[in-house]
């Protein structure tokens, strides 16, 4: 389903290194990250949340009961208002999520899965964790930071990065039929949006 080279990447050092530094700045523009709030609110994400390679904002307009954030940088972890608990955890070093089956009623993954080295076992590990029912929501635009983004991500446009997504569903076990939207309409300035989830 992938050849090979599809997920090396320019940078191949532990990624560790290159998020040490705290980045307190936003990656999309603030039409984009409204967004991603009002695609949230209209899935109607609410309950116990997991919030997978997170930072120091989750662009939730409703926060959840209860928001777990798991990422890289403890800084920007720390600072996310909306996060009632957060952890460090490298899912390109561990694709194991260290939870319980059955422990959340939704995921989200902002603006991160292009740098994903082992999508289909964290795809299948986040059904796992998420109750019947619960839907994982990734969101992407067409920014990046090129030497940490996957090599197939970086040779494929926007339709290319819905199809690698689904994709990864696809081949991960435990998901319903992949749902995609851009959110966005096509024709207006400024970052564009799309949408891909599914439920497990």
């Amino acid at each position: 389903m992938f050849p090979p080279g599809f997920f090396d990447r320019a940078d191949s050092s532990p990624d560790h290194f290159f998020y040490s530094p705290t980045r307190l700045v936003t990656h999309i523009d603030d039409q984009a990250i409204a967004a991603v709030g009002a695609l949230y609110r209209d899935l109607g994400l609410t309950g116990e949340v997991l919030d997978l390679m997170s930072s120091w904002i989750s662009h939730f307009i409703d926060p959840p009961d209860r928001l777990v954030a798991l990422g890289m940088n403890e800084v920007e972890l720390a600072a996310n208002p909306q996060a009632h608990e957060w952890l460090i955890h490298d899912l390109n070093d561990n694709p194991r999520l260290p939870f319980d089956d059955n422990s959340f009623d939704a995921a989200t993954c902002c603006v991160s899965v292009d740098y994903l080295t082992q999508p289909v076992e964290v795809f299948t590990d986040v059904a796992r964790v998420l109750r019947p029912g619960g839907l994982f929501v990734v969101t992407f635009s067409n920014r990046c930071f090129p030497t940490k983004a996957i090599r197939g991500w970086l040779y494929s446009d926007d339709a290319g990065h819905l199809e690698i997504v689904r994709r990864y569903f696809e081949a991960a076990e435990g998901w319903g039929e992949p749902v995609t939207r851009r959110c966005i309409p096509q024709g207006i300035p400024g970052d564009p949006l799309y949408a891909i989830y599914a439920a497990a």
